[in-house]
């Protein structure tokens, strides 16, 4: 009896050795130092007068009374660091995401292979992923007594043509149906999989969200910043608060920018890197990219370079890569993005730990 069962353990761990390998041999290896996680910034919110309603939380179970009114903790940020054992960079890799989306951008890509948070770990990163006020783990909060509008949930059909996917009238309920720009990065096969870590957001939380990021790169301390989309306004305003903190900012498509003016004056010293994709140039149902974001972006840089600063800009087709979209990190050749930004942060003077 003890030899079959010693030997059904060993086929068990010779099982479990081999789906490892199966696994590692597609996702690569890595040595961590460290790993967790922390809750931050925030405060403390206190309701009353609310109603109080008697409800059954599992099936079978009882009613209990549901009482809203108390304190709450809201507006926190949630936070998850992974330390490689072999650190090479200088700094600290903050990857802040965009609206309407969570950490989860930069983990695994919807087609099952590796993200940035991996290439970048590999890369000798320190790498630090949240979820902003609001998204995913950080929580919600009671509206309107404490968010003061309703959430706003973005679409399949939206996320398709603001995302640069495909042109009008491209999108179908049935994926069959779908056809995308000409060339695309995005795995295609994989776009349901990407709404599936679409969640809510607010229009009304960007003060809250602000401090929450700020907090965390004190708490954090110097770091190179690395923002997508709606992130990348939250990325340069912490900078002009923490210019002493902030030792670079990596921009991928950043839907927004400071205004010209003498606050950016903060931000001569700080190595900025601004990436877009492809089809710019294509105004496509929602909004028209290069005469308004891209522009908007734009002015930003011209004003910042006048004073000083040191600002790269990228258009990916312009260095001969094409097809991608607005979800750089999670198209087909995004290694290939991410060596182009590893190779700029080695080039700033950022690796060397």
């Amino acid at each position: 009896m003890y030899r079959k069962t010693k030997l059904l353990l060993v086929v068990l761990a010779t099982s479990f050795l081999i789906s490892s390998s199966a696994l590692f041999a597609t996702s690569g290896q890595f040595n961590l130092k460290d790993i967790g996680s922390f809750h931050i910034g925030g405060r403390q919110a206190t309701l009353s007068g609310l109603p109080v309603k008697e409800v059954i939380y599992t099936k079978g179970g009882s009613p209990m009374k549901a009482d809203p009114n108390g304190d709450f903790e809201v507006e926190q940020m949630y936070v998850q660091y992974f330390i490689p054992a072999d650190q090479k960079s200088k700094h600290p890799l903050l990857m802040w995401h965009g609206g309407g989306l969570t950490g989860v951008t930069w983990e695994t890509k919807p087609d099952g292979n590796p993200g940035w948070m991996q290439y970048f770990l590999r890369a000798g990163h320190p790498v630090f992923i949240s979820d902003a006020v609001e998204r995913g783990r950080a929580s919600w909060a009671r509206f309107p007594e404490i968010f003061p509008g309703e959430p706003a949930f973005r679409t399949k059909e939206e996320a398709w043509y603001l995302f640069r996917i495909g042109p009008k009238g491209s999108y179908n309920t049935d994926p069959q149906k779908r056809s995308s720009y000409k060339g695309t990065q995005f795995p295609i096969p994989a776009f349901d999989q990407f709404c599936k870590q679409v969640v809510p957001r607010w229009y009304t939380n960007n003060q809250s969200t602000q401090a929450a990021y700020n907090i965390l790169v004190q708490k954090v301390g110097p770091c190179v910043v690395m923002t997508h989309s709606q992130g990348g306004n939250f990325g340069f305003f912490a900078a002009i608060k923490a210019p002493d903190k902030i030792k670079a900012i990596i921009a991928i498509e950043p839907s927004g920018a400071p205004k010209p003016g003498n606050e950016l004056d903060k931000l001569k010293n700080i190595p900025v890197l601004i990436v877009w994709g492809d089809y710019l140039d294509k105004a496509d149902l929602w909004y028209p990219w290069r005469k308004k974001i891209v522009a908007n972006v734009e002015a930003f840089a011209k004003d910042l370079r006048a004073r000083g600063g040191k600002v790269e800009w990228i258009e990916l087709p312009k260095m001969g890569i094409r097809g991608n979209e607005h979800m750089l990190m999670m198209d087909k050749n995004s290694d290939q993005i991410a060596k182009i930004v590893q190779d700029w942060m080695a080039k700033n003077g950022l690796m060397g730990f």
